[in-house]
C-alpha cells in the first residue's frame, strides 16, 4: 500500500520533472508541436512549408521540421484510392521542401514508389484472384452446411457477396494482402524519419 502515490504525488513529480527539463527539452516540447500544426495546415490548406520554416531560428528549426516531417510520413499509406494517392504525393513533396538530404530522401521514395506501383498494378490482380477464392469458398462452405440440413436450395453468388459473414472474410483476406505491402513501406517510413 506504501507504494500507491496520490494524484498530488503524481502532479509534484511532473512539476520537478518540468522544472529539471534542459533548454534542448524545452525547445523540443515548444516546437515539434508547432511542426505538426504547420504540417497539417500543409496538407489542409496548402501553406508554403519553406517560408514558414524561415521564420524560425536555426535552433527551433530543427523541432519543426521534425515535427513536420513526423506527421507528413504519418499521411504516406497504401495508393487505395486517387484521394491516399494525392495525399501521399502531398506529403512527399512537403518532405522534399523541408528535408536537407535529397539524395538519401530520393533513394527512400524511389522504394516507396516502388512499393504503390506493385500495390497497384500485381496487387489488384492479386485481389482479384483471392477475391474469387474467398467467393468459392465460402459458396461451398453455405453448400454444405444446407445439405448437412436436408435442403436442395442453390445459392446465387451475388446472395453470397451480400452475406456479413462473407463480407467479414473478405476484409480479412485484404488485411493479409495489405500487410505484406505495409510491412515494407512502414521500414520505408522509418528510413525517412531517419533522413535530415
Amino acid at each position: 500500500m506504501a507504494d500507491i502515490k496520490s494524484a498530488y504525488e503524481i502532479a509534484m513529480e511532473k512539476i520537478n520533472k518540468i522544472e529539471s527539463a534542459t533548454p534542448e527539452e524545452r525547445l523540443k516540447w515548444k516546437y515539434i508541436p508547432k511542426g505538426e500544426e504547420l504540417a497539417g495546415k500543409y496538407l489542409k490548406d496548402d501553406i508554403n512549408l519553406t517560408a514558414e520554416l524561415a521564420k524560425y531560428g536555426e535552433q527551433e528549426r530543427k523541432y519543426v521540421v521534425q515535427g513536420i516531417s513526423s506527421i507528413l510520413i504519418r499521411n504516406i499509406d497504401l495508393p487505395k484510392n486517387d484521394a491516399v494517392k494525392k495525399n501521399n504525393k502531398k506529403a512527399m513533396d512537403g518532405l522534399s521542401a523541408i528535408k536537407k538530404d535529397k539524395k538519401g530522401l530520393e533513394n527512400a521514395f524511389s522504394k516507396i514508389r516502388y512499393i504503390f506501383n506493385h500495390y497497384s498494378e500485381q496487387g489488384e490482380a492479386q485481389k482479384k484472384a483471392a477475391y474469387e477464392q474467398v467467393k468459392e469458398e465460402f459458396m461451398m462452405k453455405v453448400q454444405q452446411a444446407l445439405a448437412q440440413q436436408g435442403s436442395n436450395a442453390r445459392i446465387n453468388a451475388v446472395d453470397i457477396e451480400r452475406q456479413p459473414q462473407f463480407q467479414e472474410e473478405w476484409r480479412k483476406m485484404l488485411m493479409r494482402l495489405d500487410s505484406q505491402y505495409l510491412q515494407h513501406l512502414n521500414e520505408y517510413k522509418h528510413e525517412l524519419q531517419a533522413i535530415n
